[in-house]
């Protein structure tokens, strides 16, 4: 196969979320090369390429995100930018924090707390559920990480953290704001990784310590007193980063929200099936938003060495990209995949190779996000809280543009005088 000549900087930033299936489908191939932004790339796409793209003998991730990247979604020296050891001491903190049944557990509890404190204000008026969806996902995960905020607060962090997300992939105005909202939030945690330490005052922002929760088993203070293979402390700066690693990716549920929303409204019988037939089908809606709406469109990485994919040379220090919207509506992978349809996944997990909006390979060692499990039970939650609440769905454009990212309804998804459904008793979780 030869290199495409041209830079596809400019047609993705144009084609968005379609830029890399369109790539591959004009190859005919599995892989193609291109180059975006005057390096040379390799586009890989499909089951066997998940399963190459995260062999950390294959891909690395150090040096491979982009400044801008790194100043607004994921933070200078977070663990996304790690490998070999480094990065396993710091997955384990992560693991240790985000994976055990317990831990989902008392997350998904506080959020569920905070829903039901929110929902009595929302009755009588129209809300935008982007908007209030990410301030309870903020006021849970503060709560659970151990930094208690009022809703106000709530509000402000949320609203930080949808501009990181929002403007990672762009330049312009959401670039900078994104710019500011990480260094306003990162500012606030590294006062409480001090404050927590004892080597700083008592913090003064937005976040103050939870002495109410017991400060010793909160992921605040399991990341403030973390320390790296070399035995030393992390810098306050990356321990805030890290905090936010937590409080962001969570956060950053508010665009699966508007997306249930989504589904629901445009397929009304999905909302009879969630409140009759609990959980497990619950769980499979939440698995098939993650797969049928956009919002990770490729993740990358540095190719370690000289590699072939197939019949593909790909050089060593290539930029290595694995397709994620082409490879969630790949009809050799999904059978009919522009339909929404949970019933795919009633009854089994799906394969962790076809499913991959948090990445592929072993959450507990590799790059898959070990907050999968968090947002999965989340997202869960999320689809029968909605399915529990009777709202009017007022004139607005839903539309969801896929040349945007990341990308969500237009318009939020409003929703005129939100209250809970007669028909509805009980936890929403049970």
């Amino acid at each position: 196969m030869h290199p495409t000549k041209a830079d596809s900087t400019v047609l993705l930033l144009a084609e968005g979320y379609t830029w890399a299936p369109r790539l591959l489908r004009r190859a005919g191939a599995d892989a193609v090369r291109t180059r975006l932004t005057g390096r040379p790339a390799v586009l890989l796409h499909g089951r066997e390429a998940v399963r190459f793209f995260y062999d950390e003998h294959h891909v690395l991730r150090e040096g491979a995100l982009p400044g801008p990247v790194l100043d607004t979604l994921f933070g200078r020296g977070a663990v996304h930018t790690l490998d070999g050891s480094e990065h396993r001491v710091r997955k384990q903190l992560f693991v240790s924090l985000l994976m055990p049944a317990g831990n989902v557990a008392a997350l998904t509890d506080r959020f569920e707390a905070a829903w039901a404190a929110a929902v009595p204000g929302w009755a009588g008026r129209r809300v935008v559920l982007f908007d209030e969806a990410g301030t309870v996902l903020a006021q849970a995960v503060c709560d659970w990480v151990g930094l208690p905020v009022p809703a106000d607060a709530a509000r402000e962090i949320a609203e930080d953290c949808v501009a990181m997300v929002d403007g990672f992939a762009t330049a312009g105005s959401r670039h900078w704001r994104a710019r500011h909202a990480r260094r306003r939030q990162e500012q606030a945690l590294a006062r409480a990784v001090l404050d927590i330490r004892g080597s700083g005052t008592h913090a003064d922002g937005p976040f103050a310590p939870s002495h109410h929760h017991g400060v010793e088993r909160s992921a605040l203070t399991a990341v403030a007193l973390h320390r790296e293979a070399d035995g030393t402390l992390l810098p306050p700066h990356t321990a805030a980063v890290e905090l936010l690693n937590l409080i962001r990716p969570t956060v950053a549920l508010a665009w699966y929200a508007a997306f249930a929303a989504h589904a629901l409204h445009r397929d009304p019988a999905q909302r009879d099936r969630l409140r009759s037939e609990g959980f497990g089908y619950a769980r499979a809606f939440a698995h098939e938003v993650r797969r049928f709406y956009p919002f990770v469109p490729f993740v990358g990485g540095l190719a370690a060495r000289d590699l072939r994919f197939g019949e593909v040379a790909i050089p060593a220090g290539s930029l290595v990209l694995l397709d994620v919207y082409g490879h969630h509506h790949d009809p050799a992978l999904w059978e009919r995949p522009n339909r929404f349809d949970p019933g795919r996944f009633l009854g089994h997990e799906p394969d962790p190779a076809a499913l991959i909006p948090q990445g592929g390979g072993d959450a507990r060692t590799g790059h898959r996000c070990p907050g999968e499990d968090i947002a999965l039970a989340l997202l869960t939650v999320i689809a029968r809280a909605l399915a529990h609440l009777d709202f009017g769905v007022p004139e607005q454009d839903l539309a969801i543009p896929l040349h945007r990212i990341p990308t969500r309804p237009r318009s939020g998804f409003l929703m005129d005088d939100p209250h809970p459904s007669r028909s509805h008793a009980g936890p929403i979780a049970a």
